[in-house]
């Protein structure tokens, strides 16, 4: 007895369901229909064999591709011969896509079965999925397909095949609109401005030139012999500037108001940047068709090359055409009317706009069109399919169609295109390799100046974490600073050292004031004091000439300088007590020491 499974591909992951014994004939009758909406009658039709989740969301998207292609994934492979039984032959697998169905028979030998009774359990197992299968919800399964729908159509987007010449067609599009409309725009100036200056139509005959002079010239009175020279420059001849200099004397034209010459320069400015934008534009296309069709566009032209994209609707669907095709592509209309009428079908479509076929002679233009057609046939599969884009072919392929038309008018014979084939190989390779070692220059300098700004970054965030920990130091030593000022300043009010000495050794001026002066001065009125000791002390203190003037200018010093730091220098009573007594011990010791010499 053969065994009907059932695969099943959500969002979440594969499941393979068994159906179990029950004729076909009783599943298409309307009230087992009505049971597949019931639970509990759908689990008499239906059991779960096996549920394999997809590890993740791009996992998921990999799973949804590939079955839309209708290629068999690893992991449904895996799937289906893990849980699928041995024997293959009594196995009838039910799938709801066919081209998934013949992939899996192809592959893995299994018999595939689509539709009618498979479509119906389907949608059973659609309906009540999140019952099936323990721990699903069926908030938790909507949210999987949103994020899977939204994946996929997104990957769709980006990898869109013919997203690279929609800006070709819109270009060509637009560009044909704007000539349209300056041409409509310029016929609505000349007649405007016509009537204050007639003759002018006749000497220019630009459009974008008309409105540019137009809207120089202005009132046509106020022309004169100045504005000649500019008057050269926006025509590029003196012979036209001198004829409208000589027409606007003796022009026939009525008068304008003010008013009525604004609004026509302001028109004329405007139809003047619109002409200005449109060959921007075509620069753009340019530069466009030499990046996605350059073959093609190196040989019939970019504008022509356009058109064919755009009426083709891709430079795919272009590769896909026959050279036939492509010879009467835009002249549709002309070739049902003749089918229609049993009349002669026209010989060229839109590459009547290339220069080839108005060069042919009117005898050679049918030929030649088809021979052209030919080239653009084969121009167009190359950019579509090349990996690397040259448009080395493109121009090996004018040359072909140069030796053509000389053939047909001297009888020349042409290379052979084996021949022209294998010399375009050879610099195709050239080319590609030279664009190959562009290519890799470019990708070093983008990883050089990626590595610069990383290291510049890493280097910006180190400098900011060691900021804080500078700042912090700044601050504690900004209170020693303070307290070594503080103790040169001492000395220096006490008088007894200069201002050099009093920089350069702060320490040793404290430790004497306090230290050795006080033990003099003890030693003395205990009697026990001698003088060479008093002497070795002395010079320490720096050469003194005169005693007594030393002490009579330190005495001041000290006035003036407790006067002005008294409150900074003073931290407490104490302290202001005791500079003073060592202050009124040194005058006592320098007294004695000038009396005993």
């Amino acid at each position: 007895m053969v065994l009907l499974h059932v695969l099943f591909e959500h969002a979440v992951g594969y499941a393979l369901l068994a159906l179990k014994e029950v004729e076909e004939i009783s599943l298409l009758q309307p009230q087992v229909e009505e049971s597949v909406l019931n639970l509990g009658k759908f689990h008499n039709i239906v059991r779960l064999v096996a549920f394999c989740p997809f590890a993740s969301s791009q996992v998921a998207l990999e799973n949804a591709n590939a079955v839309s292609e209708g290629v068999v994934h690893e992991d449904l492979r895996l799937f289906l011969e893990t849980h699928l039984p041995s024997k293959k032959k009594k196995v009838l697998l039910g799938v709801g896509d066919p081209k998934i169905g013949a992939a899996i028979q192809e592959e893995l030998g299994y018999n595939c079965q689509t539709g009618g009774v498979i479509a119906e359990v389907l949608r059973g197992v659609r309906l009540h999925f999140h019952n099936l299968v323990k721990g699903l919800t069926d908030i938790s399964a909507c949210k999987a397909q949103l994020g899977l729908g939204h994946s996929y159509s997104r990957a769709k987007v980006k990898f869109n095949v013919n997203r690279v010449d929609n800006m070709i067609i819109q270009s060509i599009s637009l560009l044909d609109q704007l000539d349209k409309d300056i041409n409509t725009f310029s016929m609505r100036v000349r007649e405007w401005y016509g009537y204050h200056f007639p003759e002018l139509v006749k000497i220019i005959n630009d459009n974008a030139t008309y409105c540019r002079v137009a809207q120089f010239i202005g009132n046509r009175r106020e022309l004169n012999e100045e504005k000649l020279e500019k008057l050269e420059e926006l025509t590029m001849d003196g012979a036209k500037a001198k004829a409208i200099l000589d027409a606007s004397r003796s022009s026939m034209g009525m008068d304008i108001s003010a008013i009525d010459l604004i609004n026509i320069e302001s028109f004329s400015s405007r139809v003047v940047s619109l002409s200005e934008y449109r060959q921007s534009l075509h620069t753009y296309l340019r530069s466009k068709m030499s990046q996605v069709a350059p073959s093609l566009s190196a040989l019939i032209g970019e504008a022509v090359g356009a058109r064919l994209i755009a009426h083709a609707g891709s430079l795919t669907n272009l590769a896909k055409y026959p050279a036939s095709t492509v010879q009467i592509l835009g002249a549709e209309k002309a070739l049902f009317r003749a089918l229609k009428t049993r009349g002669n079908t026209p010989k060229y479509g839109l590459i009547f706009h290339s220069t080839f076929i108005g060069r042919a002679a009117a005898k050679n233009k049918g030929r030649i069109s088809r021979y052209l057609a030919n080239k653009c046939s084969i121009a167009s599969r190359i950019d579509c399919f090349s990996e690397v884009p040259t448009n080395v072919f493109g121009e090996k392929l004018r040359e072909q169609v140069e030796e053509r038309l000389s053939f047909y008018e001297t009888g020349v014979i042409p290379r052979k295109n084996l021949e022209v084939m294998k010399e375009a190989m050879v610099q195709a390779e050239e080319a590609a390799a030279e664009i190959a070692r562009k290519l890799e220059k470019q990708e070093k300098k983008r990883l050089k100046k990626e590595k610069k700004r990383l290291a510049a970054a890493a280097l910006a965030s180190s400098g900011n974490s060691s900021s804080a920990p500078e700042e912090c130091e700044e601050t504690s030593e900004k209170p020693k600073k303070k307290k070594k000022q503080k103790l040169q300043e001492t000395p220096q009010e006490n008088g007894m050292e200069d201002l050099p000495v009093s920089l350069s050794k702060p320490k040793k001026k404290k430790s004497f004031s306090k230290e050795e002066l006080v033990n003099s001065d003890l030693e003395q009125t205990t009697g026990s004091g001698n003088l060479p000791k008093r002497k070795k002390s002395f010079p320490k203190e720096g050469p003194v000439s005169d005693p007594e003037e030393a002490g009579n200018r330190s005495a001041p010093k000290k006035k003036r300088k407790f006067s002005s730091k008294e409150e900074p220098l003073s931290s407490g009573p104490e302290e202001a007590a005791s500079s003073k007594s060592s202050g009124s011990k040194k005058k006592k010791k320098l007294q004695k020491l000038s009396q005993e010499d």
